[in-house]
């Protein structure tokens, strides 16, 4: 199964995420997140956080999602490669993230992502699919 797609937007980036359940569309989300940044063959699974949310909505947890992703990133400089989503309800959301810190000698980053947005965000229960554009 295709993990995920980008879609063409006028001046950011989109992905369409696939999953056999809801919860494996978003971790694949996040790993399509971190293709559009780097090369995912070069960063190794080296460090493990675990990422909790609960939001209101399934749309707000993706979009919560993602950016809490994004702002590991900025801070502690962590590329992750594989999220395992561990616990998931459509409102809250268990995330084990397999990563290491963004090393500039082995890793180059292709396109800055600043934040997921609400834009065209949409959750598929029925296919276990999510969409999301991304401010690059």
């Amino acid at each position: 199964m295709r993990r995920f797609k980008l879609i063409e937007h006028t001046a950011d980036i989109g992905l369409v995420a696939y999953g056999r359940t809801l919860a494996e569309a978003y971790g694949n989300a996040a790993y399509g997140m971190f293709s559009i940044m780097t090369d995912l063959r070069k960063v190794r699974e080296a460090e493990s956080r675990v990422v909790e949310l609960n939001e209101d909505d399934a749309e707000a947890l993706l979009f919560e999602w993602l950016n809490r992703l994004l702002y590991l990133f900025d801070v502690e400089r962590l590329l992750f490669k594989r999220c395992e989503v561990v616990e998931f309800d459509g409102n809250k959301l268990k995330a084990v993230c397999h990563g290491e810190k963004f090393d500039p000698l082995r890793h180059r980053i292709k396109l800055g992502v600043k934040s997921a947005t609400y834009h065209m965000l949409k959750v598929d229960r029925e296919k276990n699919r999510v969409q999301v554009i991304l401010d690059v």
